[in-house]
């Protein structure tokens, strides 16, 4: 397996920064691929392959994005949910949700996610505005 995925972020599509070695995986930037299933396809199944090699280890995924559309809400939902799975086999699973201090969607979509994956370690952290 792969240490490593990273897809760098272009107009469109987040920076991927998956460092499966590290155990820390990372999402920054916009989200509104034109196909999100097609783009996060090959994330998702390197994410779930790393995942299932966890045994009582720990991981931490850090997504801050500014924006990201109601497909990729989807997938994002997806990638919480493995992480979820991995926590549920007794691994250690950090979430830190950074959203823009000004921007209320973005906080409650993280606050959403604590609450439907209780067994990940969720943090939201705000970024003041440029």
């Amino acid at each position: 397996m792969d240490h490593r995925l990273y897809i760098p972020a272009s107009s469109n599509t987040p920076e991927v920064d998956f460092d499966f070695a590290a155990r820390r995986l990372s999402l920054r930037g916009e989200s509104y691929p034109e196909s999100a299933v097609g783009f996060y396809h090959e994330i998702l199944l390197r994410t779930k392959a790393f995942l299932a090699t966890l045994e009582n280890d720990s991981v931490r995924l850090v997504i801050e994005l500014r924006y990201f559309n109601s497909s990729s809400t989807k997938m994002l939902f997806n990638l919480v949910d493995e992480l979820n799975v991995a926590a549920e086999a007794g691994n250690q699973v950090a979430l830190d949700w950074y959203h823009d201090a000004e921007d209320d969607t973005m906080l409650e979509f993280g606050q959403e996610l604590a609450e439907d994956f209780p067994e990940i370690d969720f943090r939201t952290l705000a970024i003041e505005s440029p």
